[in-house]
């Protein structure tokens, strides 16, 4: 494979990359946009869910059974957040709230690896070697599906969002709390609406990477690397979190290629991500399809 070609592949294999890290960071864009707060425990809910799905098939249920049952699971954990630990803390600081979502992390990973141990798992989606050729390019088929189904969840949560009385409440209470209460929309279900919408991208991000890596505590540290994801798109769009996951996953396959190549250095795929973070919050901190923020003193 000659050089031009070595890049397009970087290139392939980043953006269906770059799919994978958006659907973690949707995750994140939605609970932000309906409380305002970054819910650090997003990794760990990927984890949860990944691990409860497994484990169920593992028992015995037929994956469509198990799949429902770990968004029970899920739905169940938004209405514990909700009631034990967002109620309490209604107008009380953001940084706060992002406290009480790092506390809330290790309780999930705790609770979690209490529950179904602490073996890693497999989870088998087909053969992770098939793979189809366009020219010299070699496309897995299970990343490609996988981008597939992002895409078909992207296009159902924007759906969701402008078209749904619910969606449109959502978006009421992401822009003003207190006006939102006001015009009769019921804070407290909207969070446990959102919360467990959030975990049924959880439960299918949990099914993406639990794929690629098995499903194990490592999927936790996901919400890592989503946060690049989110400082190029913007914590508020869903858009932005699409375009900033392929921006990353582009990125660092190409900087990996490009400096192994030119300076035989390796592994920069692991930091380049986050240096592209630091230069955008240099030059446009809210993101690239975030609101600007305009203070009147």
């Amino acid at each position: 494979m000659d050089l031009l070609w070595l890049y397009a592949q970087a290139l392939v294999d980043g953006l269906l990359a770059g799919v994978m890290y958006s659907l973690v960071a949707l995750g994140f864009v939605l609970i932000f946009k309906a409380s305002g707060v970054l819910n650090f425990a997003q990794g760990a809910m990927v984890f949860m869910a990944g691990l409860t799905f497994v484990s169920l098939m593992e028992l015995g249920l037929h994956p469509a059974l198990a799949g429902l049952a770990t968004v029970a699971v899920m739905v169940a954990l938004a209405l514990a957040v909700e009631r034990v630990v967002l109620r309490p803390l209604v107008n009380q600081p953001p940084i706060i709230l992002f406290m009480a979502t790092i506390g809330l992390t290790f309780i999930v990973e705790g609770a979690t690896l209490s529950v179904w141990g602490s073996t890693p798992k497999l989870l088998e989606l087909g053969d992770p070697y098939a793979a189809f050729e366009v020219g010299e390019l070699y496309i897995v088929y299970s990343e490609f599906y996988a981008a597939i189904a992002v895409a078909a969840l992207v296009i159902a949560l924007a759906l969701f969002f402008n078209k749904t009385r619910i969606g449109r409440a959502l978006r009421a209470v992401a822009d003003d709390h207190q006006a939102a209460l006001s015009v009769g929309i019921p804070l407290t279900t909207i969070w446990v609406v959102v919360w467990s919408v959030a975990g049924v991208v959880a439960l299918v991000a949990g099914i993406v990477w639990g794929g690629r890596l098995g499903v194990q505590f490592s999927l936790a540290l996901l919400a890592l690397k989503a946060l690049p994801v989110l400082i190029l798109g913007g914590f508020t769009s869903i858009p932005g979190a699409i375009v900033g996951g392929l921006l990353v996953g582009a990125g660092e396959k190409l900087a990996e290629v490009y400096m192994s190549e030119t300076f035989g250095l390796g592994g920069v795929e692991n930091f380049f991500p986050y240096l592209m973070a630091m230069l955008f919050l240099m030059v446009r901190p809210q993101g690239l399809f975030g609101e600007r923020i305009i203070e009147r003193v």
